[in-house]
């Protein structure tokens, strides 16, 4: 396995310190840190202020972050600066390509945070469950990171670990956010699969035939 030493980030990180210390947000830093690869929850994500909050976040904690984003934010002139800035784009036809190319990201990265916004577009009524299978399937640990307007503060929550009981790990994230507004609380999504019973079900047989 290929293990990259840390970076220490030293221009990202001032830029952060910079950016705390303008910031009418208020940084909730994680505590105790953790260490290793895991996913990154982002949400409610309500505005593209969102962006610059993730990025000021990660910098300060000096994360090796990396985002998932559509496809189309990767193209024409801004396409080489958001692969600068960590991103990694999603090629939504191709669920179980994204799953390996995380997968391989670790093995590369031992540290990597990779963030994603389950909500998706700000138009959404509920969660997609791409980052529950990727968490799952990768084996990472899953970080709530968060934006609450109606107290001003943003940064990492726990650090929890999947399950593969869908509802109950659903009922964890649930409780984090049941007081988290995003940036605009008016677009804030609920922290709710489709089928969150039907989907632990199928994990369970997809996981089953795996093994046989």
């Amino acid at each position: 396995m290929n293990r990259r030493a840390p970076k220490r980030q030293p221009v990202r990180h001032a830029l952060a310190q910079l950016h705390w210390a303008l910031s009418p947000w208020r940084l909730v830093r994680e505590q105790p840190p953790v260490d290793g690869a895991r996913l990154l929850i982002g949400a409610p994500h309500t505005s593209n202020r969102d962006f610059v909050l993730m990025l000021a976040i990660a910098w300060d904690a000096r994360l090796p972050v990396r985002w998932l984003g559509k496809r189309e934010l990767f193209q024409g002139p801004l396409g080489w600066v958001m692969h600068r800035l960590g991103g990694i784009p999603v090629d939504r036809d191709d669920p179980a390509g994204l799953v390996d190319r995380v997968i391989a990201l670790v093995r590369d990265d031992p540290r990597a945070a990779i963030v994603v916004t389950p909500d998706g577009t700000r138009r959404s009524t509920q969660w997609r469950s791409g980052f529950y299978r990727i968490a799952l399937e990768a084996g990472l640990p899953v970080t709530l990171g968060f934006v609450d307007a109606t107290t001003r503060t943003t940064g990492l929550g726990p650090t929890i670990s999947l399950t593969g009981d869908v509802p109950a790990d659903m009922d964890r994230i649930r409780a984090f956010y049941a007081d988290k507004a995003g940036v605009r609380p008016e677009l804030r999504t609920e922290p709710r699969l489709a089928d969150e019973a039907g989907l632990a079900a199928r994990l369970r047989a997809e996981r089953a035939q795996r093994e046989r």
